[in-house]
Parts: structure tokens; sequence; C-alpha cells
């Protein structure tokens, strides 16, 4: 008998503490499609073929009646999440987010597989843009 296999991330979250700030960010600088928002919870973006999820941490972690509401959960401190992106668009990146304010706190070369760049989201998250050629997945673009 073999062991079922997980065969992707279907979603990933981070936690926040200005879901107004947060939403304008994800919307207005990252081009993401809000999904939902629900006051003060959280608020939901589409990311490809994925979603992205934001979570008001102190909301999150209070149990909630109710059968739309997962158990509780929250995070205190930065978290992280690297957003794949086509390699010939590294460089419209860096413009477009320098022309939003926004600072790119690192910059990395990963030897010939790719580059990445490093900034923070208002909650200062640690948000990257790379390749999946960093990680060996799927051709280099």
């Amino acid at each position: 008998m073999t062991n079922p296999r997980i065969h992707d991330i279907l979603e990933t979250c981070l936690y926040v503490d200005d879901l107004t700030a947060a939403e304008r960010f994800y919307t207005d600088v990252l081009d993401m499609e809000l999904v939902s928002n629900m006051d003060n919870r959280h608020i939901f973006f589409r990311c490809g073929d994925r979603m992205l999820l934001l979570f008001n941490a102190k909301t999150t972690s209070v149990a909630q009646e109710g059968p739309d509401y997962a158990p509780p959960h929250g995070a205190t401190g930065s978290g992280h999440v690297a957003f794949s992106i086509d390699d010939r668009s590294l460089d419209e990146w860096r413009d477009h987010l320098r022309s939003n304010g926004v600072e790119i706190e690192k910059e990395i070369q990963w030897g010939d597989r790719g580059r990445s760049l490093y900034f923070r989201d208002p909650s200062g998250n640690s948000l990257e843009v790379t390749v999946p050629a960093i990680w060996g997945i799927g051709g280099r673009t």
C-alpha cells in the first residue's frame, strides 16, 4: 500500500496587522485579484491558479462559532512568500516596486538558476519575486 501524496500547494497565508493597508498594497502594487474581504478578519487574493490568504492574526487566533470558520490559528512576526515570475520581467518588477515606493531589501543571484528581489509588505512580511528555476522546478523562462 502506498501513502497518499500531496501534489501542490493550494493556498498559503500571511498574517497582517492592517487589513486596509494590506488590501491596497496587494491590489494596487502587486495587482492581485481580491476574492474575499471579511471586515477585520481576512482578505483573500487569487494568485495565478492558487490563493493567498491574509489574516488578522488577533482575530483568527480566537475560536469563532459556525460551519464556515476554520480552527483558530495565527502567527507573530514576519512571514515569507515567494511569487513566481518570468525571469525576463525581474528588471520590470524592480522598476515597478520602486515607482510605487517599495524599497528593494535585497537582490540575490542564485548561480545560473535565476535571481530574486526581496521586499516587505506594509506589515513587514518578507516577499520575494523570482523564477521556479531557483528550486529546479520547471524550465527557465
